[in-house]
């Protein structure tokens, strides 16, 4: 199986695999359909559970094979409390409760209320949802996907596609985690043996 026959390729073709493979994906073309009864500002499932599927389906390995949730995330200002963003996460919870993984939800709005005292790193308010993907660790894990009210897809991925179809993980340093990068690109190259780990533009390559 050729696991690299869409690296390279354009954006709109890879974008149309992506769709393709979502859609194909029990899993996550469930949780997609789950996530938009629950209407939510801004929402989308983003990163593992939509590039872990790709790399699965791509190398012929089950589904789900190696994906520890699902990452639900959207957006609201208008009440950054805790007891707000808890209320939506047992409702997504009751609503997920049949699902085969479990899903995280997290409001993007909140985020710089405890990312640093999580990760030791500064962090500025977002002014909307999907900038929280140009923050990652990793270019590769910045993709999100939301299915809209006519059933049609649509992406948010600031740095293209192009490294998760060719299985390299690229840092993004925005932000200066590389910890993060180094800790989950390991971990990703114990499931997926065909993953390149860029290292982070300072470190030794090992």
């Amino acid at each position: 199986m050729d696991h690299l026959r869409y690296a390279g390729l354009s954006f709109e073709t890879q974008r149309e695999a992506l769709f393709e493979i979502m859609r194909g994906e029990p899993l996550i073309h469930d949780a997609l359909m789950t996530a938009r009864a629950l209407v939510l500002p801004q929402w989308r499932i983003v990163s593992g559970a939509i590039y872990n599927t790709v790399w699965n389906v791509l190398t012929g390995r089950p589904s789900g094979h190696g994906i520890k949730d699902i990452d639900l995330t959207y957006f609201d200002d208008k009440d950054v409390s805790w007891s707000a963003e808890d209320d939506v996460i047992k409702r997504g919870q009751a609503a997920f409760a049949h699902s085969a993984l479990p899903v995280e939800i997290r409001n993007q709005a909140r985020v710089h209320l405890w990312f640093k005292q999580r990760f030791g790193l500064d962090y500025a308010p977002l002014t909307n949802g999907d900038e929280a993907m140009d923050r990652f660790a990793s270019k590769t894990h910045s993709v999100g996907i939301r299915l809209e009210p006519d059933d049609s897809l649509s992406l948010y991925a600031p740095f293209g596609l192009d490294d998760m179809f060719s299985f390299r993980l690229v840092p993004n340093t925005v932000l200066d985690n590389r910890v993060g990068h180094q800790t989950k690109g390991l971990r990703a190259k114990e499931v997926w043996p065909e993953l390149t780990l860029v290292p982070w533009p300072d470190c030794p390559k090992s």
